[in-house]
């Protein structure tokens, strides 16, 4: 049986219902209907959820937004209650539409990482990653700004997209100008503390610090974490609105496609810059404190920018406590890459860890993004509902239920063996790495690639809905948490299996030289 809303009020006779559209914004959201909880759907292959008519927090209107996929229907089951104002819209998505729509931006995505980790694997060896180790402690934490800033960013437009509140001119504008002046406050606060987490982590094994490599550290972070943010915050509202055009959800896309991008830009631009800056280092020493400068001085404009923007003001008060921890959690996943690559036994490592980080975060961050999403159509963060668990989820309810989430969460799943598989041959028909491809070593990876996805989508179930019912946006808190947690488990696992292989004998360093 289809979950149905509970009867409203009936139409009166008069022809109130054909007057619907004009009066749908007078509407009290203390009349909003129940929604049944998707997990009594009997299809296991399809969903559907009839929603009521609501006004969000800002009061606008989600009787016309789309849930997942953008399939919807205005009629009813039964004709005669078209006309009742408390009229449902039927939202369908099949697990087949489901992994049809995230296909493709998840390959592009996963051959995004792949070109990230060929970079790292050329770029390990040059001057700057030898005499400067720490600048490997800024890749997972730079790499993690997709999460902790783009990909945050898609998932908040996704839903305000979603969600109706991006369909005048006005609204666009508005979301454009406050979003990427956000991203840019962050992105410079982000960078400087990530080299100084970086500088930290660097300083406490070796004891001894070095100024000019902490200045050149501080200068190449937050010029790559400005520039990259900039870039890519641009390619994701084409990404949005283009989405919406095509009538695809782009909580299915946009995430992932920023991922494809932010891992390859990124990696591109940190390794370009320290580069040039370590070479004008010796010849000029005063380089590298006027970059530091010149970014940071900006950072007031872009803070009044967004401050002045309804859409923002609350994520720039609210919102760096996610970012900020993320970006320390990241960071000690780069202390085990710096420690585990400067061994030559394991310098293999390099060009797989962007492609396990970055599969096991993408996938999650399109979990989050439609859970977040389901929560956003029924009412706002904080809401009372049946449909939020009092308590952490079994993992059986996470995985094996006929929850639309749970749905989601096995399609994003099996994509982990197929997908790691299709990246993994690429890298070894590149004759990338240092690590042949044995049997035993693509078992090895995929336990940890599996292991790790696992986590996060169990995760990620509990901790948006944990933030939804604490009154929380998931939008601007989750998705940094699961994707650096996404690069301390990738990380971490892998290293694992590289010491553990070395152990069995599955020894190979010379591949790629």
């Amino acid at each position: 049986m289809l979950p149905v809303t509970e009867p409203g009020e009936e139409c009166e006779a008069n022809g109130a219902g054909n007057n619907y559209l004009e009066s749908q914004q007078e509407l009290d959201v203390n009349r909003n209907t129940r929604m049944v909880a998707p997990g009594f759907l009997e299809s296991e292959e399809s969903t559907v959820v009839v929603i009521g008519s609501r006004a969000n927090t800002k009061g606008v209107q989600e009787e016309d937004s789309l849930l997942e996929n953008g399939s919807q229907s205005t009629e009813s089951d039964d004709p005669n209650t078209d006309a009742c104002p408390e009229a449902g819209i039927s939202l369908k998505e099949t697990s087949f539409s489901i992994g049809l729509q995230v296909l493709f931006p998840f390959l592009l995505a996963g051959f995004g990482t792949v070109a990230a980790g060929m970079v790292l694997d050329i770029v390990q060896h040059w001057q700057v990653f030898t005499e400067v180790t720490e600048v490997f402690i800024l890749v997972p934490a730079l790499l993690g700004l997709k999460g902790n800033l783009e990909m945050t960013l898609a998932s908040r437009l996704s839903t305000a997209a979603n969600i109706g509140q991006m369909e005048t001119a006005k609204e666009k504008w508005s979301m454009i100008t406050g979003n990427i002046a956000l991203i840019q406050v962050q992105a410079t606060v982000v960078g400087f503390l990530a080299s100084m987490a970086a500088v930290i982590f660097g300083w406490i094994p070796d004891g001894h610090f070095l100024m000019d490599h902490a200045v050149l550290l501080c200068a190449s972070s937050v010029s790559t974490a400005f520039i990259a943010s900039m870039v890519l915050g641009l390619i994701m509202i084409g990404v949005i609105f283009g989405s919406k055009k095509l009538g695809i959800n782009p909580d299915n896309v946009a995430t992932p496609i920023a991922a494809s991008l932010g891992d390859l830009v990124t990696l591109a631009l940190l390794s370009g810059i320290s580069h040039g800056l370590y070479k004008e280092m010796k010849n000029n020493v005063y380089v590298n404190p006027v970059v530091c400068i010149l970014f940071l001085a900006l950072l007031p404009i872009w803070f009044v920018i967004a401050r002045r923007n309804p859409a923002t003001r609350e994520v720039l008060s609210s919102g760096w406590e996610p970012v900020i921890i993320a970006m320390a959690i990241s960071s000690v996943g780069g202390l085990i890459l710096d420690k585990t690559v400067s061994n030559p036994n394991f310098a293999g490592i390099a060009v797989f860890t962007p492609v396990i980080n970055g599969v096991g975060g993408n996938l999650v961050a399109v979990q989050a993004s439609r859970i977040s999403t389901y929560l956003h159509i029924m009412g706002p963060p904080g809401e009372e509902t049946e449909l939020i668990p009092r308590k952490c989820p079994s993992p059986c309810r996470t995985f094996f239920s006929s929850d639309m989430n749970s749905h989601s969460a096995r399609v994003l799943f099996i994509f982990v063996i197929p997908g790691h598989l299709i990246f993994l041959y690429t890298i070894s028909s590149m004759q990338g790495g240092h690590t042949t491809l044995t049997l035993i070593f693509v078992v090895f990876y995929m336990m940890a690639a599996l292991l790790q996805v696992l986590v996060l989508l169990y995760i990620a179930d509990w901790m948006v809905h944990w933030m939804w019912a604490r009154g929380m946006d998931p939008d601007n808190f989750s998705i940094p948490y699961l994707t650096a947690l996404g690069d301390l488990l990738g990380t971490g696992l892998l290293a694992l299996s590289f010491h553990i292989l070395w152990l069995i004998g599955d020894r190979d360093t010379d591949v790629g030289d």
